[in-house]
C-alpha cells in the first residue's frame, strides 16, 4: 500500500525542523550565540543576504495564508529570527490542518491555498499586485546578483576552508532547508521531472536568486488582472480555481 503524501511531506517538513533545531543547539554550545562581529565576514554577510531574499516568498505566502493580521505578523517574525525551524513548523501545522479527504486528494493544492479559496468563495479581485510582485522579485534578484558579484570581487571565490566557522555550517544548513521547501513546490508546480530537476539544480547552485527569477517567469505567465495568488498553483490546478 502506497504511503499517502501528506503523511510523507509531514515527516519531512519534521525531520527537517528537528534537523535544524539540533544544528542550533550544537552550534551554540561549540561556539556561543551568533551575535558577535567577528562572525559577519564578506561571505558570511552574503549568506544571509541569500537567506533572507529566500525568506521573502515564503513570508508573503504566510501573510496571504494567515486571514488574522496578528498571527501573519508573529509567524513572519518567526521566520525571520528562527528561519527553517519556523518555515517547517508553519508547514507542518498546514499539513495537519487538513481534513482527511485533503490529505487523501492533493495534499499540496489545499495546503497552498487560503480554505475560502479552496472552495471557490473568493471572487476575482478588479486590482491585482502582479505587475508590483514581478517588479519586486526582479529587484530582489538583481540584488542577490549584485551581492555575489562583488563580494566574489572582493574576498574572492566561497570554496575556501577557512569559510567553514561552526555558525557559517548552520546558516548553510538553515538556507538549503528552506531551499528545500522551496523545491517541494517546484516539483508540484512543474509538469515535467526534467524541468522539475532544472529548476531544483538552479536553487541549489545560485540560491535566491533561482528563486526569485523561477517566481518571476511564473508571474509572467499570470496576466496583470489576475489574482496573484494563481502563482501558487500549477497549471491544472488554476484551471479548477
Amino acid at each position: 500500500m502506497a504511503i499517502p503524501l501528506a503523511a510523507v511531506l509531514r515527516t519531512l517538513f519534521f525531520v527537517l525542523g528537528s534537523v535544524m533545531v539540533v544544528t542550533l543547539i550544537y552550534t551554540i554550545s561549540i561556539d556561543g550565540l551568533p551575535f558577535r562581529r567577528e562572525l559577519l565576514t564578506p561571505w558570511m554577510a552574503a549568506t544571509l543576504v541569500d537567506f533572507y531574499i529566500n525568506v521573502v516568498p515564503l513570508a508573503a505566502w504566510t501573510s496571504y495564508k494567515e486571514s488574522n493580521s496578528i498571527s501573519a505578523i508573529i509567524w513572519i517574525i518567526l521566520l525571520v529570527c528562527f528561519g527553517s525551524i519556523a518555515t517547517c513548523a508553519y508547514i507542518f501545522i498546514q499539513l495537519l490542518n487538513l481534513s482527511p479527504q485533503e490529505s487523501l486528494q492533493d495534499p499540496i493544492y489545499y495546503v497552498l491555498l487560503r480554505h475560502e479559496k479552496r472552495d471557490g468563495m473568493q471572487q476575482k479581485r478588479q486590482n491585482s499586485p502582479v505587475v508590483v510582485a514581478r517588479i519586486a522579485f526582479s529587484i530582489l534578484g538583481c540584488l542577490m546578483l549584485g551581492t555575489l558579484i562583488y563580494t566574489i570581487v572582493t574576498d574572492r571565490s566561497p570554496f575556501r576552508k577557512d569559510l567553514l566557522t561552526p555558525w557559517m555550517d548552520a546558516t548553510l544548513v538553515d538556507f538549503y532547508i528552506n531551499v528545500v521547501c522551496i523545491s517541494v513546490w517546484v516539483a508540484y508546480k512543474e509538469s515535467s521531472w526534467i524541468s522539475s530537476f532544472l529548476w531544483i539544480t538552479f536553487l541549489i547552485c545560485f540560491g535566491s536568486v533561482a528563486t526569485c527569477a523561477y517566481i518571476f517567469v511564473q508571474l509572467l505567465q499570470l496576466t496583470s488582472q489576475d489574482p496573484l495568488y494563481l502563482v501558487l498553483l500549477n497549471k491544472d490546478d488554476r484551471k479548477q480555481v
